[in-house]
């Protein structure tokens, strides 16, 4: 495949307009150079144009069937699986990210894909409902009444910085949304466009090949922000998926709320994953605690939003020798390329507030030059954090805090101070227990996935997975975006009165047509 650096606006075969606009590049990470290919930035009129074919083609896509939804889901994983040595060179000069944990990604990308595929062509996702009518009912008669989930519209998706596949052009948002039935408008992440591209044409291949409406996806360049605010306030779009910053989260949410018609914003932004270990499973397993909290903070850098960057651990001795095991560790850890120089930059900025905050004391710092960044571990007390709150604040790397807790009082005062969070886990003994059910039930209130006895790093993909939580972890803590509910963003149950057997859709007709499990005067049918 090659790469002509414009936006490619639909699926059809017309050549793309002349550029107009000043070209951008991409930079490889581990040498701080510039990459060759140059990269235009999309128009205002591209964006006009992308979202008008893609209204045009939701009148289509909303009512493809899952089986026809499913063969384009699966073509674009056959696709990305045809390209992967490809993909995977492309991506690691513009990422510095190993082979291996790309050739992982891609994997798990089309992993995606195809459960979403299977999904779909099952079909009993839409909640389908039906009310038989009575119209012998006093004093009104009862209506025939059936409802279902159906596709928002045009969704707008920005590709993340820190997974350039699993949540970047073909990645979950896209993913869902196409399997919702909506047509998917994509801004590319400016760090990795190459990458960007190369997926997309994947994706377009597949679109023609399956016989999909020319608006069904198109993917957007730009540099900056301009094109994605004008993405976002276009009214064809009905919806946003997006993975990053809180800034950058709550812009695009106070961008929407501005708009004639306000729209729903997925937006995952901000997560420091807390850890809370017991003093039966420090004593029991402090080796394996230091091991594993060690490959959790340093995997990938820290740039995972699943890092964990605080750690309850209890006062005394046996908690200084993990504090020194752990350091130790962490200072041998090698330096290694970060994402992109803005993520090193923040990173780095991170470090050093931390660093000079009062009461934080350094426990292990590596020390890296050029465009390398290494891991961090800083200490404070439970006080000083429920003192100084900003400094559970996520610091977007290899690095976390350490908070050492005298008693079971400290814990449920700072697990109740806590932001919503994706995860918080709990390593402790199973005698322990019954003391800490109630920590538990709060921090239920807290997270999207409590992790017992495990780490939060790594996102199982999969019908019950949660990857989601309470503001400011997310913009809408109902949702997730990873795993099969993730559909459910951008559907809206619709309810049909009294409309004829044959003009509704066939998931509500009489008989059941496609077998799906439907729940027919309260009591769930299998459609046999």
């Amino acid at each position: 495949m090659t790469i002509n650096g414009t936006s490619l606006i639909g699926t059809g075969t017309a050549p793309q307009d002349t550029p107009t606009t000043k070209p951008f590049r991409a930079f490889n990470p581990a040498q701080g150079a510039e990459l060759e290919t140059e990269f235009y930035p999309a128009t205002k009129a591209d964006v006009e144009r992308a979202a008008t074919i893609a209204h045009e083609a939701f009148a289509v896509t909303k009512n493809l069937s899952g089986k026809t939804k499913a063969r384009f889901l699966r073509a674009i994983a056959d696709g990305l699986q045809n390209v992967l040595p490809q993909l995977v060179e492309v991506a690691g000069s513009e990422t510095a990210l190993p082979a291996a944990r790309l050739e992982g990604e891609v994997g798990r990308t089309v992993l995606q894909l195809r459960l979403f595929a299977d999904l779909i062509e099952e079909g009993s996702w839409v909640a389908a409902r039906l009310d038989s009518p009575n119209p012998e009912r006093q004093p009104l008669p009862k209506p025939d009444v059936r409802s279902m989930m159906r596709p928002l519209g045009p969704v707008a998706v920005f590709g993340a910085s820190n997974f350039p596949f699993a949540y970047s052009v073909a990645g979950g948002d896209t993913t869902s949304a196409l399997a919702a039935g909506c047509p998917v408008i994509v801004k590319a992440h400016p760090a990795h466009p190459a990458t960007s591209a190369l997926t997309g044409e994947v994706i377009v291949k597949a679109a023609r090949d399956c016989d999909m409406p020319e608006g069904i996806f198109s993917l957007l360049f730009d540099s900056g922000f301009e094109i994605g605010t004008a993405l976002v306030s276009h009214p064809a779009i009905k919806a946003v998926g997006f993975t990053g910053s809180r800034r950058g989260g709550l812009s695009l949410v106070e961008t929407t709320q501005k708009r004639a018609e306000p729209i729903p914003v997925y937006a995952e932004m901000s997560s420091v994953n807390p850890i809370f270990i017991s003093a039966g499973a420090l004593s029991a397993r402090r080796d394996a605690l230091v091991a594993g909290l060690h490959q959790s903070v340093t995997m990938g850098l820290g740039q995972f939003c699943t890092n964990p960057g605080l750690v309850f651990l209890p006062v005394g001795e046996k908690g200084d020798q993990f504090v020194s095991e752990l350091a130790a560790k962490i200072s041998a850890s090698a330096p290694g390329s970060m994402l992109s120089g803005g993520i090193a930059s923040n990173y780095s900025e991170g470090v050093e507030r931390l660093a000079h905050s009062e009461g934080v004391t350094k426990r292990a710092r590596v020390q890296a030059k050029g465009v390398l960044s290494g891991a961090a571990l800083f200490e404070t007390n439970a006080q000083t954090l429920l003192d100084s709150p900003e400094l559970g604040n996520e610091v977007f790397g290899a690095t976390t805090l350490l908070v050492r807790y005298a008693n079971t009082a400290e814990v449920r005062a700072i697990a109740s101070s806590l932001e919503g969070q994706l995860t918080a886990t709990l390593q402790l003994e199973s005698a322990e227990w019954p003391q800490h059910l109630d920590l538990l039930a709060l921090l239920e209130e807290k997270v999207g996935r409590l992790i017992i006895n495990g780490f939060p790093t790594g996102v199982e993909v999969g019908h019950a997975m949660v990857h989601g939580g309470p503001f400011p972890a997310t913009s809408d803590g109902h949702t997730t975006s990873v795993g099969t509910r993730a559909i459910e963003r951008f559907v809206r149950p619709v309810c049909y009165q009294n409309v004829p057997n044959d003009a509704l859709p066939p998931e509500l007709q009489d008989g059941n047509p496609l077998g799906i499990r439907r729940m027919e005067d309260g009591q769930w049918t299998n459609g046999e």
